[in-house]
């Protein structure tokens, strides 16, 4: 009987002519699809290690042709740039982790059944990501909280995320309600079904909302411009713009000699490209880690089992 359902089976398990086909052409065109994503960034990486000046004669697509650290030392000799450095984690640590926090809390009280203005809530959050008071009431609003040139301005008012409420809302309509139910039974306050039931569960929703805060936190710059203006707790990416803003005006070097050594070795995009691998690296570098929960906690909390 086994071998009668093996021979009935084998035709259906011998790769087709059709079939290899199909697999060429579908890694053809992964392959194509990779290259094209992956080419950006690999070409601005080159630019980066070579000499501005001899970047400008073209030609350069897979490897420097004339090798140089010009670029990265020119972006490191801002004494700045450690102190920018140091204020951009501490804001993406501190952000990530309240926008967490607080974002998960709000989700858990919308999808009690026994609280019964949940749905008024999440039709007051939804609202929000339509409509918004503008760039000078929010203005106005931080200037009168007391928050400009306070590191304060860059966390709280992304408390709450209307956004990655619905995504971790979703998530937790997924888990069966029993656990909360049995919870409830069993005398465990909402705070205590929340911390020991429920976010060990949103792990993967909450990685994957973290990458997303995170990325914005770090690579955010206008608002930091916006409410610093004296510019006590200026960001990396402030102090890598103001760099960029030198480099376009060379003339404001002190001495002729730093000027004809920065117009020979260096250029606008040579230095653009620097300070796109400083920024961006650091994002890579991390994403690895967290891309599981990532494509995890995107696709689970979206179908509800």
């Amino acid at each position: 009987m086994r071998k009668k359902e093996k021979e009935r089976l084998a035709p259906y398990q011998r790769p087709t002519f059709s079939g290899r086909i199909f697999d060429i052409i579908n890694i053809v065109l992964m392959i194509v699809f990779s290259f094209c994503m992956l080419y950006p960034f690999w070409n601005q990486l080159v630019l980066s290690f070579n000499e501005g000046t001899d970047a400008l004669n073209g030609g350069l697509y897979f490897w420097p042709r004339v090798w140089t650290l010009s670029n990265y030392t020119y972006m490191f000799e801002n004494s700045h740039l450690g102190t920018g450095a140091i204020i951009s984690v501490a804001r993406v640590v501190v952000g990530t982790a309240t926008t967490i926090f607080c974002s998960g809390l709000l989700a858990y009280v919308t999808t009690v059944h026994g609280f019964s203005g949940r749905r008024f809530m999440r039709v007051i959050y939804l609202i929000t990501m339509y409509f918004s008071g503008g760039m000078i009431p929010t203005y106005l609003l931080m200037v009168n909280l007391g928050l400009l040139n306070t590191f304060t301005v860059y966390w709280l008012p992304g408390l709450f995320s209307a956004y990655y409420m619905m995504l971790i809302a979703s998530y937790i309509y997924s888990l069966p309600e029993s656990l909360m139910e049995s919870a409830r039974i069993h005398g465990a306050g909402e705070m205590r079904i929340y911390f020991q039931i429920i976010l060990p569960l949103c792990v993967p929703v909450l990685a994957a909302i973290g990458i997303m805060a995170a990325v914005g936190h770090w690579n955010s710059w206008f608002d930091v411009m916006i409410y610093n203006p004296a510019g006590d707790w200026d960001t990396l990416q402030v102090y890598l713009r103001k760099i960029l803003l030198e480099a376009d005006q060379p003339a404001k070097l002190q001495n002729a000699q730093q000027l004809q050594e920065a117009m020979r070795k260096l250029t606008t995009s040579s230095v653009r490209a620097a300070t796109t691998m400083i920024v961006t690296l650091p994002i890579i570098c991390v994403y690895p880690f967290f891309q599981k929960y990532f494509i995890s906690g995107m696709t689970i909390g979206a179908v509800k089992g």
